[in-house]
């Protein structure tokens, strides 16, 4: 969480391998490495659901997906093979049902879904490369009631099926329903980290704003 302009962004795209750091160190399972591209961050198991959500409103889901990694099928080997739709739509299937996403129908275009539908699919498309941190920038903004806590149950599920999930949200509602942890940036820099148990949005907000959190007065 933070400010606008408090880094949140621009950390999460050194991250993501859109942005290539100055200086610091990144490590993963306490190995440091280098993060110089997208590919690199997918290789090492981080995947990234950016606002725009990068969906081709014109395809399918099973299309949206399986772009640009599609399964094929081998009909003379060597010489010729063909999309294997049967196969990507059976693991699309299974990876909604995981996650229990409800969609009308996988074969529907993309611009048919509704926001929340819309963030589910994005996020369901980095499950099938099977990460180990999943990167959301803000999930929840634009959204209805209804869709944000589609989008939030699919937030914890991720949590149940083992991945690390880092999301960046203004919204302190969705934070203290999904988060374990909150760490807040301020001016570039990590200003605090709070355990969500133990905190209360007061202390979030005053870490934000940079103001002195002081507990109210009570009167017996």
């Amino acid at each position: 969480m933070g400010d606008n302009g408090a880094g949140k962004s621009t950390l999460i795209k050194a991250m993501s391998g859109a942005y290539v750091p100055d200086q610091g160190d990144i490590l993963i399972d306490g190995q440091k490495v280098t993060i110089a591209s997208p590919q690199d961050s997918t290789r090492l198991g981080i995947e990234t659901v950016y606002q725009d959500l990068a969906l081709c409103d014109n395809l399918d889901v099973v299309a949206n997906l399986w772009l640009g990694r599609e399964a094929y099928r081998q009909i003379i080997p060597g010489v010729l093979k063909v999309l294997d739709e049967t196969e990507m739509e059976r693991q699309t299937l299974d990876v909604l049902k995981t996650l229990d996403v409800n969609i009308p129908s996988v074969r529907r275009p993309v611009a048919a879904l509704s926001g929340g539908q819309r963030q589910c699919i994005a996020v369901a498309k980095t499950t099938l490369r099977h990460p180990k941190v999943v990167l959301l920038d803000e999930p929840t903004a634009a959204l209805g009631v209804a869709q944000t806590l589609q989008v939030l149950n699919l937030i914890k599920r991720l949590k149940q099926q083992g991945l690390a999930v880092v999301v960046i949200s203004h919204n302190l509602r969705d934070v203290f329903e999904v988060a374990d942890r909150v760490v807040v940036m301020r001016l570039g820099e990590r200003a605090d980290t709070f355990d969500i148990k133990n905190s209360t949005s007061e202390q979030i907000v005053a870490s934000i704003t940079g103001a002195t959190y002081r507990k109210p007065l009570t009167h017996e």
